[in-house]
């Protein structure tokens, strides 16, 4: 038997307003996010959604976390984009190994029951 457990997050963001000081300049907020910079730009990994009631909505997993995760809040294609609004958390947990992002995504989608992910899945 395989035993998988998941990982902890390595980065957590979630969706907040920016407090101005004095002559700081204003970062513009991506659906409430203001914290995009805290993800690595060259680092793969798997990333979970969630909303403000801690419910798993989404699973992806990228090679390069930063982009993919954007193009999930900018893009036109991307499997939430009529729920970007419900995305309150973001977690995200460094995983380099391209086998082991596959493994992990499927595991999560179907161990959660992640709501809007509908590939992967297997406990319909």
């Amino acid at each position: 038997m395989i035993k998988i457990s998941i990982p902890t997050p390595d980065i957590t963001i979630t969706e907040r307003k920016q407090i101005l000081k004095e002559n700081e300049p204003q970062i513009k907020p991506i659906y409430g996010f203001i914290d995009f910079h805290l993800i690595p730009r060259d680092k793969g990994g798997i990333f979970l959604f969630y909303n403000i009631n801690d419910e798993l909505l989404f699973v992806g997993k990228a090679r390069k976390l930063r982009q993919r995760i954007k193009k999930h809040f900018e893009g036109t294609v991307s499997p939430i984009k009529m729920h970007r609004d419900e995305v309150y958390r973001i977690d995200i947990c460094l995983v380099e190994n391209p086998m082991e992002r596959e493994i992990y995504e499927t595991y999560i989608i179907n161990q959660l029951k992640s709501k809007y992910n509908v590939d992967k899945v297997f406990y319909k």
